[in-house]
This record gives C-alpha cells, sequence and structure tokens, in this order.
C-alpha cells in the first residue's frame, strides 16, 4: 500500500523582518528577493512531505498584489496542494504586516511544483496526498486544473503544425500590430 501523509504535517511558515538591503530603487521591497523566499518555503515544504531533497521544476501565477515596505514582517505560508508521482506543487501564501500597526496585507499568491530527488539526482516517487477538509480538496482541484490548462496551451501551441495565421484575426482586438514580411 502506498505511504500517504496529511497536509498538516508538511505546512511550513515563514517569517521574516524587511530591511533597506531588500529594498528597490523606488524603496519597496525587491520582488526577487520575495521569489527567493518563496522557493526557500517551497523547497522545505516538499522536502518535508517528501523526506527527500527537491528541486523547483516551474512556478506558476506570481502575482503581486500590494508592495511590501521596509520594516514590515513579512511572512509566507506553504501546503502541499498536489502530489503527482514525483511532483508535489507547493502553494505558498505571502503576508506582510506593518508591526506598528498591526495592519496586514496580502501580497502574493504563488505555486511552486517541485520535484523529489534521490541522492544521484534521479527522480522518486513522492508519498501521497490525504486530504482532510474542503479547502484541502478545493486546492487540490484547482492544481488539477492548472495543469490541464498548461497541457492544453502547450499542446495548442507547441504542435507542429501550428500555424499564426489561424490566430491573426484573433489579435485584432488588442493592442498590438502585426508586420510580418510576405510569404511568412
Amino acid at each position: 500500500m502506498p505511504n500517504y501523509r496529511k497536509v498538516d504535517s508538511s505546512r511550513i511558515s515563514l517569517s521574516e523582518l524587511m530591511k533597506p538591503s531588500h529594498s528597490n530603487f523606488s524603496g519597496k521591497i525587491h520582488g526577487g528577493y520575495i521569489l527567493s523566499l518563496m522557493d526557500n518555503i517551497a523547497f522545505a515544504c516538499a522536502s518535508k512531505h517528501s523526506k527527500t531533497y527537491c528541486v523547483t521544476a516551474s512556478v506558476d501565477t506570481v502575482d503581486f498584489l500590494n508592495p511590501i515596505e521596509v520594516g514590515e514582517l513579512v511572512t509566507m505560508k506553504a501546503s502541499i496542494n498536489y502530489v503527482g508521482k514525483t511532483s508535489m506543487v507547493v502553494g505558498i501564501r505571502v503576508e506582510s504586516e506593518n508591526i506598528q500597526t498591526s495592519e496586514k496585507k496580502h501580497c502574493n499568491s504563488s505555486y511552486f511544483t517541485m520535484v523529489a530527488k534521490n541522492k544521484i539526482g534521479k527522480s522518486i516517487e513522492v508519498p501521497g496526498l490525504i486530504l482532510n477538509d474542503k479547502t484541502e480538496v478545493k486546492r487540490y482541484l484547482q492544481a488539477l486544473k492548472r495543469m490541464e490548462t498548461k497541457k492544453a496551451r502547450k499542446a495548442e501551441f507547441g504542435h507542429q503544425d501550428f500555424s499564426h495565421q489561424d490566430y491573426l484575426e484573433e489579435l485584432k482586438d488588442y493592442k498590438v500590430r502585426v508586420e510580418l514580411p510576405e510569404n511568412y
């Protein structure tokens, strides 16, 4: 019988005070720094679930919703939303808190696909997932839908018979001008 683990058993939370050295030229916390922290927590969460070393395979849906200020406390919460054979989707929520006013902002939610590896770098099977509540079921289903959409997009645009000609009419409603050489 396959090994299964509860979502709760691999949840991770990370908090860090944002310093001036983390800021960009506009005085806000640099998005790249936040992405680095997110990659760290995704690794920790996936490794905790799989009990092995993990690598980042992809990052989906990185929307920076609100800026993070110097001096704010950033808290990231991560959990396993989906497991495949060797991969896991880690959902991450990023919030910032003004420690003087206690005001909190949702800054980002993102999804990191992590792959479990053995000591020689070969992908290995991960434990299954036990879903304990409606939120966990919803997150699992959302991960499935994101994967289906990604697969369909790859099939549509990555097919060897793809022709941009089939889509030119769709572009007329967008702020783009297509100026291709003849017979292209």
